[in-house]
Parts: C-alpha cells; structure tokens; sequence
C-alpha cells in the first residue's frame, strides 16, 4: 500500500490522466467483457443442462417406443395363443364329432340290419307255412292218387265185369 504522503506528493499530468482513463475504460471493458462471458458460460451451462434434458427424453421416448412396440407383439401372441386354444378345442370337438359319427354310422348299419331281420324273419315264416302247405299238399295229393287209381282201377274193373259174365 503506498503512504499518505506519497500519494500526496504524486503530480497528475494530463498524459498520466489520460493513460488512468484509458485504463479505467480497459478495465470497465474487460468487466463488461467478463460479464458477458460469465452470461454466456451460465447460458451454455443451460443450453447443456437443455440438451441434457433433452437427450434424456429422447431416451424415455425411445424406451417408450419400444415398450409399445413389445406390448403389440405380446397382443399378438395373446391373440395368436387365444386362437391356438380355439384351434385345439375345435380339433377336440372335431375329433369327438368324428368319433360320434364314426359310432352313428354303425348304429345306422346295425338299425339296417335291425329292419332287415324281422322282414327276413316274416318272409321266413311265410316260407315255412308255405312249404308246410306244401307237404300237406303233397301228402293229399298221394292220398288223391290213391283213390283216383283205385277208382281208375274199379272203374275199369267195373267195366270189364259185364263183359266177362257174357262169355
């Protein structure tokens, strides 16, 4: 620090005046200088902390597209599983409605057979008393020879009796 006395004792001249001012103005630049610096450097540090923010949304909005992206496939394997399951229970109930089928088909053939059987079975019938009409037929019809060579035979016999009483 200088002394009392010695600043007393400084002689301003005009140049020397002058070199003050014109530092004076250097100096009050340099301030204006530097708080346009410091202004600029608190801008830039918000422009990154900005930029910052920024590149961190750019990331959440990516990790949200593909969040979305993976929600609509797991919709679409939830729907393709939900048509897996219907596939499989139609296969089951198709599997069951051939089986049914299957069964129906030969409940069909043995119902056929069911009403074959009692018209076989009258027609049977009616070939046993047919034929049982037969035999008895039969059986007279020898009976009716019989008679009818007996009578053939009287006949004839008949006839020749008068004609051996002539002789």
């Amino acid at each position: 620090m200088r002394s009392r006395q010695h600043r007393e004792s400084e002689v301003h001249t005009p140049m020397s005046l002058q070199h003050t001012s014109t530092h004076c103005n250097t100096l009050q630049h340099t301030a204006t200088h530097r708080n346009t610096l410091q202004r600029t450097a608190t801008h830039s540090n918000a422009l990154q902390r900005t930029a910052t923010h920024c590149n961190t949304q750019q990331h959440a909005a990516t990790h949200c597209n593909t969040l979305q992206h993976t929600a609509t496939h797991c919709n679409t394997l939830q729907q393709t599983a939900a048509h897996c399951n219907t596939l499989q229970l139609t296969a089951t109930h198709s599997n069951t409605l051939q089986h049914a089928a299957t069964l129906f088909d030969t409940l069909q053939h043995t119902a056929t057979h069911c009403n074959t059987l009692p018209h076989t079975a009258t027609h049977c019938s009616t070939q046993q008393h047919t034929a049982t009409h037969c035999n008895t037929l039969q059986h007279t019809a020898t009976h009716c020879s019989t008679p009818q060579h007996t009578a053939a035979h009287c006949s004839t016999l008949h006839h020749t009796a008068p004609h051996s009483k002539v002789s």
